[in-house]
């Protein structure tokens, strides 16, 4: 298996998947909850689908601080497993769109694995790169002035 380069958060798998799965949330499964769930469920449902890519997306700026980076992989899989509880009371309690509610449970118990192995695995990438420093040098004299 060949690995592909990794240049920006948007060539992470998992931040695909679920930026893809909170669009489908928001457009397909939110709307068709009950005005009752409006404030609750929708709202909890609309902040934590929207939550995880943000985490990956800023911790991914943060990759060379190797805590700083997994404490946003842990909060993304936090808010992955609060989703998965979401979308369950939505498929048992409101029987909306149970085949895609499933699906989506699926997508998000697969990132909560996958944030979870990209925080243990991180840690076998080095430190962060630096440029290295370009000297410069002052050609005035300072006698002839």
């Amino acid at each position: 298996m060949t690995r592909k380069r990794i240049a920006s958060f948007l060539d992470l798998d998992v931040y695909q998947s679920t930026y893809q799965a909170s669009v489908i949330v928001l457009t397909k499964i939110i709307p068709k909850l009950p005005k009752s769930e409006q404030y609750d469920l929708a709202d909890q449902l609309r902040r934590s689908v929207k939550a995880i890519p943000r985490l990956i997306a800023e911790g991914f700026a943060k990759r060379h601080q190797k805590k700083g980076f997994q404490k946003y992989l842990d909060d993304a899989a936090g808010e992955s497993d609060e989703t998965i509880v979401s979308l369950c009371h939505v498929r048992d309690i409101y029987k909306v769109e149970i085949e895609l509610t499933e699906k989506l449970i699926d997508t998000y118990r697969n990132a909560s694995r996958q944030l979870y192995n990209l925080s243990c695995v991180w840690e076998s990438f080095g430190p962060r790169k630096t440029k290295p420093k370009v000297e410069t040098e002052s050609h005035i004299e300072t006698d002839k002035l």
